[in-house]
């Protein structure tokens, strides 16, 4: 008799309504770590700023220092042990090395509690929206200017953030480091989510050929802002495998899952092959 072949791992992102209270941010994701090691998940995926949730830069800084200094990496290190799962954080805000500036970083964990990648967000977000909101990032925060990509159980992942993925230059630089999904975890505002997200999520998998893994904060959150959900997962034909909307459940939190073939990349890169396409053109952006 023939062995059926594997089964595809299961990605698991963690939809949130993450507040100014790091401990109770914290309980949140323990418990929807356990919800997700138990539906079978090889990976978790938190949102943009899980671990604290605040634009008041004031009230925030009682909490934000240095990684050598901050309980939460440890927090989620013995998390994804405790779960046996490997876990993207999403992103925290902690203090650059230099003391001054803050920095927004994820951190990919395997299941062994291991930190086996950083990366801090590259592009700042700031905007002046149609609505009147006015956000400046850089008035507290530094970009990165490192890529990262490493090998996980669902493939080999790119690491982005939120406003990263208004630059798709960035995206075609993680595929060129092998990248075969790419995370977005993000805290979209409602009026940008209402008219960008959806459709950028699926170019950004069109383009790249990448399963797309975009954990979102939703709801009104202690600060008064609100964000805009559907956390999304997308397949690299740009089908949408999975959408958390904005509801979330009673535990304060959404799972929202799907199986990651890595065949799907082979059969859509097979497909429209954009590299060959660009190497017969002559293109070298």
């Amino acid at each position: 008799m023939t062995a059926s072949p594997p089964s595809p791992p299961i990605a698991a992102l963690i939809q949130m309504t993450s507040g100014t209270d790091p401990q109770r941010n914290l309980a949140t994701i323990d418990r929807a770590m356990a919800d997700a090691a138990s539906r079978g998940a090889a990976m978790a995926f938190l949102p943009e700023m899980s671990l604290l949730l605040d634009r008041d830069r004031a009230r925030s800084g009682a909490h934000i220092v240095r990684e050598a200094d901050s309980p939460w990496p440890t927090a989620l290190q013995d998390m994804a042990q405790k779960h046996g799962l490997w876990l993207h954080s999403g992103s925290m805000p902690l203090l650059a090395d230099d003391g001054q500036r803050r920095v927004n970083r994820s951190h990919v964990i395997a299941a062994d509690g291991s930190i086996r990648a950083r990366y801090d967000k590259i592009h700042m977000f700031d905007v002046t929206l149609p609505s009147g909101e006015n956000w400046t990032e850089s008035a507290a925060y530094a970009g990165g200017d490192t890529l990262a990509v490493i090998d996980t159980p669902l493939g080999r992942l790119g690491l982005s953030i939120c406003y990263d993925l208004r630059f798709p230059e960035l995206y075609r630089a993680l595929v060129g480091q092998g990248a075969t999904l790419v995370a977005i975890p993000a805290a979209f505002t409602v009026s940008t989510g209402e008219a960008h997200w959806h459709v950028l999520m699926r170019a950004r998998a069109i383009e790249t050929g990448c399963h797309i893994l975009a954990a979102a904060q939703s709801g009104l959150h202690d600060d008064g802002r609100a964000t805009y959900g559907h956390s999304l997962i997308v397949d690299p034909w740009g089908a949408v495998l999975a959408d958390g909307g904005t509801v979330e459940g009673e535990a304060g939190y959404r799972i929202v899952s799907a199986p990651i073939d890595s065949a799907a990349t082979d059969r859509a890169r097979q497909a429209i092959p954009l590299d060959r396409s660009r190497e017969m053109r002559g293109i070298t952006l």
